[in-house]
């Protein structure tokens, strides 16, 4: 059996717009080439590597396993070529005008603000682009080109294009106002009970979470489109719901809200990561305020207890335990109150 050939990068681009887009017509058209042309590429490919890619048996063509495990490849060698090529156009460049950044809402408004004072100073002649949005909606902006670079927590059906870096984590805690009849329960809340009464939770404007749903207990749930409408409406006893302990610290301190202590876990950790599309090359200002947000993962940062557990799973929502190690800075200020 002969060697494989060397395939171009446009034949693997043909293969991988035949798969993305469902077939050899619909390739064509979304390549602007003759079906014939898709289809003597395929062909040509095939042959230079000297295995079948594709099913042509079927009315729509289908991977081999061959091709299956080939297709992985020429993923990898496409986005890599685009980012050599972003990062010539980048440098090329220079200094980019207009940086566009979305952060999610569960992220601390006093680091971010912190950061962004900085990268004022150190950028005073490029204009910043902030969005602010919740789960899936960080994603999607970043992954059709709005926005730049995104601050996000672990989604699933992350595009393929995503490049994601760790730059910590958010402390949520389950909080209750007290005149609410859930915070006039001693002890642990039932799980049963806990369900009887409507849960305020956030909703994801985009479609990447369609059908998901992330911590909800309730049978009873309100969708609400902000956090700040979130946090007026628990301080104020409609319902109970988990919040970024750094935002509710101040009502938890002052008795307007209570932190819950239910069966199902109390505090818990939200992981964020630094996304990007990894066929774009940022520019100097972008790489810097990126930088920014990774320094926060550096170690010194405390780290959340579920992250210390080896057989946790990887990117979940995970319960911290109610008796935290000592100098675990997350859980000292979360305190129960007599009632």
């Amino acid at each position: 059996m002969r060697d494989p050939g060397q395939p171009s990068l446009d034949q693997l681009r043909v293969f991988i717009a035949v798969i993305d887009h469902g077939g050899f017509a619909h390739a064509a058209r979304a390549l602007h080439r003759t079906q014939s042309v898709i289809s003597y590429t395929i062909a040509n490919l095939e042959e230079q590597l000297n295995v079948a890619l594709l099913d042509r048996s079927k009315r729509k063509p289908t991977l081999t396993e061959a091709g299956k495990a080939l297709l992985a490849d020429a993923r990898a060698v496409s986005l890599k070529v685009d980012g050599m090529r972003a990062r010539a156009r980048a440098l090329s460049a220079g200094l980019e005008a207009e940086v566009s950044l979305v952060v999610d809402v569960m992220f601390s408004t006093c680091k971010l603000v912190r950061i962004l004072h900085a990268f004022q100073t150190a950028f005073p002649t490029v204009s910043m682009r902030l969005r602010t949005e919740a789960l899936g909606a960080v994603t999607q902006l970043v992954a059709d080109g709005t926005c730049r670079i995104g601050i996000s927590g672990w989604m699933p059906g992350t595009p393929d294009v995503i490049e994601r870096q760790a730059c910590g984590f958010v402390t949520m805690v389950p909080v209750v106002a007290p005149q609410h009849p859930l915070a006039q329960i001693d002890g642990i809340v039932p799980t049963a009970v806990l369900r009887e009464h409507t849960q305020l939770v956030l909703t994801d404007r985009s479609t990447l979470t369609a059908g998901q749903d992330f911590g909800v207990l309730a049978l009873r749930d309100w969708r609400l489109g902000d956090l700040s409408s979130k946090h007026a409406l628990l301080r104020n006893g409609i319902g109970w719901g988990n919040m970024p302990l750094e935002l509710v610290q101040w009502d938890l301190d002052a008795g307007r809200l209570l932190p819950l202590r239910i069966a199902e876990g109390g505090s818990f950790s939200f992981p964020l990561y630094v996304i990007r599309r990894g066929d774009e090359e940022p520019g100097p200002a972008t790489r810097w305020l990126m930088q920014q947000f990774l320094d926060l993962a550096q170690p010194g940062a405390p780290a959340p207890l579920n992250e210390r557990e080896p057989t946790a799973p990887p990117h979940a929502y995970h319960a911290l335990n109610e008796a935290a190690p000592a100098g675990l800075a997350v859980a000292a200020p979360i305190a129960l109150r007599p009632r």
